[in-house]
């Protein structure tokens, strides 16, 4: 463990549905690291903080560049698992030039992170992870992918129970795309586009056969693999089952290429987890934190932006994803 991460991780909304479960997941990976839970709610997060053990909570004011921290607090990294319009949590973590993650960006947030960014880019380690789960669905069709010698189409298939749509911050985030973004980027021929219409939805086959109509999400999953693949169709839709029959979900992921050995083909993978998709996100968030803090995968990560692959082995991740109870089958 370098001497940094003898510092605390603070999680900014380490009480929500996900910072919770990303400071279980992280407290199991690393009984000795020392956590600080950034929240408004004191009691619900001091509560939180007995039961991991090792760590605190402290008020978190976004509105000042000091976070209402005090002047001597030191932290190994920033993980921001909400939404802030001021930025702030990234200047405080450039100004203590520690690591910082942004979980709730979407594809259409990120430029005033990565023109703050571009501004000090010698400051802090950025990782941009507004991706799908945490960024795990990413790396695991990265892993799928690797059958290929070329990647022609990814098309990702998620369905959610209505009762799993997280949090507050989670609804805030829809609430936001709905009513101000409703058009998701796709990658389609080559081109991206901002899908209207007919174009922002799509059919797809669930796990267990049923269709269903999923729509298009502005996540940055599709940016991520494209600038990983040479694929030129690539896009992700969710649907919602109805009805509340299963608090758990499943992810398609379809690809088509060329294999090794000269033919194509299309390979579809299916991954289910019985947990909330809040689990999983919070895994992926876990998993990003240990690699920032070169506690697992290779020494801390230098300053730089990154997306989660670029930092983390898409096997690994495949590999801890099952080890938590993720089902993948080959279809």
């Amino acid at each position: 463990m370098s001497s940094n991460t003898q510092h605390p991780v603070l999680i900014i909304g380490g009480s929500g549905v996900v910072g919770s479960r990303a400071a279980k997941t992280l407290r199991k990976l690393q009984p000795q690291l020392p956590l600080t839970l950034g929240v408004r709610n004191l009691g619900k997060a001091q509560a939180l903080a007995r039961e991991l053990g090792n760590a605190e909570a402290v008020s978190i004011d976004l509105e000042r560049k000091d976070l209402g921290l005090p002047e001597s607090a030191s932290f190994s990294a920033v993980v921001v698992l909400l939404k802030d319009d001021t930025l702030n949590s990234m200047k405080y973590a450039q100004a203590k030039g520690v690591p910082y993650v942004s979980f709730s960006d979407f594809v259409f947030d990120i430029g005033p992170e990565v023109a703050l960014h571009i501004q000090q880019p010698t400051r802090s380690p950025v990782l941009l992870l507004g991706h799908f789960l945490g960024g795990t669905v990413t790396l695991a069709t990265l892993h799928f992918a690797r059958e290929f010698r070329r990647v022609d189409a990814i098309e990702i298939s998620a369905v959610f129970d209505e009762a799993d749509v997280g949090g507050p911050a989670a609804q805030g985030d829809t609430d936001r795309v709905m009513q101000t973004v409703p058009s998701p980027l796709l990658l389609e021929d080559g081109k991206f586009l901002w899908a209207q219409g007919d174009d922002a939805s799509r059919d797809f086959t669930g796990v267990d056969g049923t269709k269903w109509q999923g729509r298009a999400y502005p996540l940055l999953d599709v940016v991520s693999l494209a600038a990983a693949t040479e694929a030129k169709d690539i896009r992700l839709d969710f649907a919602v089952r109805p009805g509340g029959q299963s608090i758990s979900h499943e992810v398609i992921i379809e690809i088509t290429g060329e294999r090794e050995d000269g033919t194509t083909g299309r390979v579809r993978h299916e991954l289910v987890d019985a947990d909330v998709h809040s689990g999983m996100s919070a895994r992926g968030v876990a998993l990003a934190v240990e690699r920032l803090l070169g506690l697992a995968g290779g020494p801390p990560v230098a300053p730089g932006l990154y997306h989660p692959e670029g930092l983390l082995n898409p096997a690994y991740v495949v590999a801890r994803l099952q080890e938590f109870g993720a089902r993948i089958r080959r279809a």
